[in-house]
């Protein structure tokens, strides 16, 4: 992976005025879809399916794999692309820029679940759970029907 080009300055800047590309990771297990809390910012409280930014010059399933690494301590397998999210919810609640992510279903390969920065809490389910992000939400519950829960 090449070295960023922008400063956080630059990177916040910048973000604040474009879409940023996100890898969103539906991590499966039997007990259903993994899910984090967020512990911070307008999203405080909120359960949602682990993502992150892709980074300058990473390719979209190494993104979700280094996002499922560290955010829920374990090794994935990437499968299927399920779509996108938009998410103006986020932008209304003052975070920066318009994230849209591209949502991988993954496995666990190896490691166990774990809390991080970025989630306080590890659940899974098998419906979506009152208090997602709204976009999240609409997606996954769209995929209901087709059991990618």
């Amino acid at each position: 992976m090449q070295k960023h080009p922008l400063t956080q300055e630059e990177f916040d800047l910048i973000y604040g005025k474009v879409p940023r590309l996100t890898v969103e990771v539906a991590v499966r297990t039997d007990d259903g879809l993994v899910m984090t809390k967020i512990p911070k910012g307008p999203m405080k409280g909120q359960w949602n399916v682990v993502g992150g930014t892709v980074r300058f010059g990473e390719k979209l399933v190494e993104a979700a794999r280094r996002v499922a690494k560290s955010e829920l301590g374990i090794d994935v397998a990437i499968g299927e692309n399920l779509g996108y999210i938009e998410y103006p919810e986020i932008l209304a609640a003052g975070e920066r820029g318009w994230p849209v992510g591209m949502v991988f279903e993954a496995t666990i390969i190896s490691g166990e679940l774990t809390k991080s920065d970025e989630g306080e809490t590890v659940e899974c389910f098998k419906r979506v759970p009152e208090g997602m992000i709204a976009s999240q939400a609409h997606f996954f519950e769209s995929y209901l029907k087709n059991s990618y829960i």
